[in-house]
């Protein structure tokens, strides 16, 4: 290894040198940031297909990447410990220049189709087949690149981390830019070659670093202040330290983004949000001058674990915007106050790879946890209060303050504990008062959290332990009214809900309803015989109507094909004689309708269903040709949607497999996107005409909801006499509107819509 003597007055870097230097590492580094976080969007986008649209897709794809980042780390730390600086420059190199041959991006040819089972799995592997090689090697460029400009003997490089905190500006931006600019104005296909391009750039930047490096002073060593060289290597205690304050926020990280997805809304134009966030935190603690100062997040840190106890106690339904930004904002000043603690204990610029590794696993553990380990270990998104409970334990030591009273905190804690949750296992009005005002009862403890930390300077144990007892509150008095049962998988969480006095069995993703079941009458007396479809299957609704329609212009039993279980309510849309085919992706929701206890729809009306179980895209074009009377396409996911089922490439797949006088019907109802003008429009680039309906039933109260119906087909008679009732609108194709592809998909654009239409 090169002497790190000083190097000699003449040998010093001109401060034009310098500047080149600076710019130059710093523009490797800003590319490759936008080019590492780039990539997840626009390479989990063309996967979604592949499995349904599922939001759970992301947060696997997010452990892949956290787990090629500590490859790429680990590879830096053990490549920069090479004696001679042209081993690191040339084996980076030909990496970069290897990688770069595998471009374009795409799904490896000879990855085949999903399993039954072990999704997650199958995605990782999907994900290291086809873009494995270039992740690693632009996940190794920061440490690697900060560790080549120690080297290069520039005047800031005894504190080399201000180039972090450009790499995650180009991370931010990089993420930000893709669903507001990128998405909406490029199909796939040229943001891949926009992307490669850019590679292509990375290695010629990297290539100039490693000249500047290779050209600086052989003597003009890193570390050149003293304190740094002779510092000790840091201990066990605080790698593991490290480890556990990179854990934190990037386990919060995905359970976060699952809790907005799935309990609040499931736009996917959420998923990058978070994740912008978290990589905002990290620019702002490693600037040489943080613009929001450590100590003011780390008392405001327990007021944001306090936040999101009170925001899980009053749900997500009433505000929705502020849900969605409470959330968010709470998890940005966790994520600020641990990653301000990395910052603070970060090691000399000599330890910079280890430091880095330490991280990179911290993120791989968090992120295998929230992403892999919690989906398959409980049935709610149990990880999110369990990391914010950690996230107590992120705070540094302290000297409590009036010690002598808090020492008897803990039997003090232990006594309220019984207090509030004693009632839970009574049936008295106690029990009833609690339960209606769970809110408070939570807050109010998640409060004292926040003043025990602010006031009293309390351990960190403490403030763990009374956070635990406010989130266990939650779960003690649940929001929902009734006896609730979660059924998670992949695909997520689903609540099957009994209503009090069980009149209702409903179906729940997230807030919205997706089927529901009357079980008892008005007078509370059983429901017997054959279930009536309710809902949006209503006799009257949109769907009931097309399905009649259909069954009156043909006159003879048809034959169906249904994209979604759900609940099983269509089921008993059928007449004996008919031939109905339901497609399903999600294994765990033919379960749960099939079971009586739940709903009976599939038990009373059609006990001998066989669904098709994938993903419909990959099965239904399976299907033959002509043979559909009616295609139903119902397989929206809360008020998320498997874009890859509404595009013009879909759409064409359906008018093939109809018979011909058959039709299509969507069912667009959704809170947040309006999907009208882009079922109308990937139907008329396949010369269908389209009608919609989109009437309220003004019968919520009894589970008879509103809905959002298009129907199209190729001809005005194929419809029946829906082409002439007034309930039913014959709608053309908006010109100005770009029609949905598998190349091209607008998630803003519906938003907007919606937002300037007011619904």
């Amino acid at each position: 290894m090169d002497s790190i003597v000083q190097p000699a007055a003449t040998e010093q870097p001109s401060s034009s040198r310098n500047r080149l230097l600076l710019t130059v590492y710093t523009a490797a580094i800003f590319v490759s940031a936008l080019l590492l976080f780039s990539v997840q969007p626009l390479f989990t986008k063309m996967v979604l297909p592949r499995l349904g649209g599922s939001p759970a897709v992301w947060s696997v794809a997010m452990v892949f990447f956290q787990s090629l980042l500590l490859a790429g780390y680990a590879y830096a730390h053990l490549l920069m410990q090479a004696r001679r600086r042209i081993v690191p420059v040339a084996v980076h190199m030909a990496l970069l220049i290897a990688a770069f041959a595998t471009l374009p991006l795409g799904i490896a040819s000879a990855y085949g189709e999903p399993p039954a089972s072990g999704y997650a799995f199958w995605l990782l592997g999907l994900f290291v087949v086809s873009i494995g090689l270039p992740f690693f090697a632009l996940a190794a460029n920061n440490p690697l690149l900060q560790a080549w400009f120690v080297r290069t003997g520039h005047p800031a490089g005894h504190d080399p981390y201000f180039l972090y905190a450009s790499s995650n500006i180009g991370s931010f931006l990089a993420l930000l830019s893709y669903p507001f600019l990128l998405e909406p104005m490029f199909t796939l296909h040229m943001q891949n070659r926009f992307w490669t391009g850019l590679y292509g750039l990375l290695i010629f930047l990297i290539g100039a670093c490693g000249v500047l490096l290779l050209r600086s002073p052989k003597l003009a060593e890193v570390d050149a202040r003293a304190e740094d060289v002779n510092a000790p290597a840091p201990g066990l205690l605080t790698r593991l330290r490290w480890i556990f304050l990179a854990a934190v926020p990037s386990g919060l990280l995905i359970a976060v983004t699952a809790h907005i997805s799935t309990d609040v809304a499931a736009a996917p134009l959420l998923w990058v949000l978070p994740l912008s966030l978290y990589l905002l935190t990290w620019v702002v603690v490693f600037q040489s001058r943080p613009l929001l100062p450590h100590k003011w997040m780390l008392m405001l840190q327990p007021a944001a674990i306090a936040g999101v106890v009170v925001l899980l106690a009053f749900g997500g339904e009433q505000n929705l915007l502020l849900t969605l930004g409470g959330h968010q904002l709470c998890f940005f000043v966790i994520a600020m106050a641990c990653h301000g603690e990395l910052a603070r204990t970060r090691p000399p610029a000599r330890y910079l790879t280890g430091f880095y590794v330490a991280l990179s696993f911290g993120g791989m553990v968090g992120g295998l946890f929230a992403g892999l380990v919690a989906p398959f270990t409980f049935s709610w998104i149990a990880e999110y209060p369990i990391l914010i409970a950690l996230a107590a334990l992120c705070r540094p030591s302290a000297n409590e303050r009036l010690a002598g009273i808090v020492k008897w905190y803990w039997l003090a804690l232990a006594a309220l504990a019984v207090a509030l949750i004693a009632p839970s296992y009574m049936t008295d009005d106690l029990s009833t008062w609690f339960e209606d005002h769970r809110v408070w009862v939570a807050g109010a403890v998640g409060v004292l959290a926040a003043l025990l930390a602010l006031t009293l300077n309390a351990g960190r144990w403490k403030i763990f332990a009374t956070v635990v007892l406010a989130l266990a509150l939650i779960r003690v008095y649940p929001a929902d009214e009734g006896r609730v049962t979660t059924v998670r998988s992949f695909f997520g969480v689903h609540k099957i809900v009994v209503t009090p006095g069980g009149y209702f069995h409903v179906l729940m993703h997230g807030t919205t309803i997706h089927g529901a079941e009357r079980f008892r009458n008005n007078d509370g007396t059983p429901v017997i015989g054959r279930p009536e479809p309710i809902t949006y299957y209503h006799k009257d609704g949109g769907i009931g109507q097309a399905v009649s329609a259909i069954r009156e212009r043909k006159g003879a039993p048809l034959k169906v094909a249904a994209i979604g279980v759900g609940s099983g309510t269509l089921a008993c849309a059928a007449e004996p004689g008919e031939n109905w085919t339901f497609f399903e992706i999600d294994q765990s929701m033919v379960d749960a309708a099939r079971d009586p206890r739940n709903f009976r729809y599939i038990s009373s009306c059609m006990p001998d269903m066989k669904p098709v179980i994938g993903d419909a895209r990959l099965t239904f074009a399976k299907e033959p040709d002509g043979a559909y009377d009616l295609i139903i396409v119902d397989a929206y996911s809360s008020d998320a949607i498997p874009i890859h089922l509404a595009t013009e490439e879909a759409m064409k797949i359906y008018k093939d497999k109809l018979a011909p006088h058959g039709a299509v019907v969507m069912h667009v109802s959704n809170r947040h996107l309006d999907l009208e003008t882009v079922v109308v429009g990937i139907a008329d680039a396949n010369d269908l005409t389209s009608w919609v309906f989109n009437e309220d039933s003004g019968r919520d109260s009894d589970y008879i909801f509103s809905t959002d119906v298009v129907i199209s087909a190729r001809e005005e008679a194929d419809i029946g006499r829906l082409a002439s009732s007034k309930q039913w609108v014959q709608t053309e194709a908006d010109d100005g509107l770009r029609v949905w592809t598998d190349d091209y998909s607008n998630i803003l654009g519906a938003l907007y819509r919606r937002l300037r239409d007011g619904e």
